[in-house]
């Protein structure tokens, strides 16, 4: 691997570069590295935004939203004089401000069963920032088809959980949680409410977990749920195993094709 960097890249990966774990080779892997962040919000926001910042060559950003008021307690790639722009395009001018050497691929578009392996083929790895469950599995069934590292996170109100799905070495989400569950069973988020720094702990421990799947360093969280809770400042974490009985990735899969959930899910994505 050539190891030629600019001046300015010099300059701007130091801290990096004199790290043995990362030097020039791993400044050059995340270089060439692709990501895909889906959601702009809570998660992903500071997920991206410390991936770019960490300098990987290419990112990926799935949203249809627009930037809304209620949005900015919690979203850092917007402000408030993008109120009604689309997330993506606020996303993209954000990264690109921070960091020119980022090629930011936006995608408008919601994710289902027709498009999605469309989307991830180009990218190495997935980072779930959505906060609903038809995304959520639909997320994992594709990745897990097409042998995707996913790095998940989640929160609700004051905690958080973050791990990484790898298919075929190690659990899928679906081993904890089989099936959606029924509509109205679960607030969301606007209707329980999120403390604004919390997606903020977890969406930084996705990018910390994606640069070392990049990096090929370090123990990812496969096999782990790391659980934060803000309140009592405390993380800690269960262990995750593969479940023969998994609908998905079990010794009898019975999900065999990507499913779409929304309708009976009823939630807006």
């Amino acid at each position: 691997m050539k190891l030629d960097f600019t001046e300015e890249q010099i300059k701007r990966y130091a801290r990096h570069i004199i790290l043995p774990e990362v030097g020039g080779v791993g400044q050059k892997k995340l270089l060439s590295s692709r990501v895909l962040v889906v959601g702009a919000g809570g998660l992903g926001s500071p997920a991206a935004y410390y991936l770019a910042a960490a300098g990987v060559g290419t990112i990926g950003i799935v949203d249809f939203d627009t930037v809304e008021l209620s949005n900015l307690q919690r979203q850092i790639l917007h402000s408030t004089s993008r109120l009604g722009m689309s997330k993506v395009e606020s996303a993209k001018k954000t990264i690109e401000d921070l960091n020119p050497d980022v090629k930011v691929i936006i995608h408008q578009e919601m994710l289902t069963s027709e498009n999605i392996f469309d989307v991830i083929d180009a990218y190495d790895i997935v980072v779930d920032g959505t906060d609903n469950f038809p995304v959520r599995y639909l997320l994992n069934d594709a990745c897990y088809f097409r042998k995707k590292p996913l790095v998940h996170g989640s929160v609700f109100r004051f905690e958080g959980q973050a791990t990484v799905f790898k298919p075929d070495d190690g659990p899928c989400y679906r081993c904890l949680y089989p099936e959606p569950p029924p509509p109205g069973m679960v607030p969301s988020c606007q209707e329980a409410g999120v403390l604004g720094v919390l997606p903020g702990v977890i969406g930084v421990i996705q990018a910390t977990e994606t640069i070392k799947l990049v990096l090929s360093t370090g123990r990812p969280l496969i096999g782990r749920l790391l659980i934060y809770n803000a309140l009592d400042m405390e993380f800690r974490e269960l262990q995750l195993r593969r479940h023969s009985q998994c609908p998905l990735c079990g010794e009898n899969p019975t999900i065999t094709e990507l499913i779409d959930y929304e309708e009976f899910c009823q939630v807006r994505i």
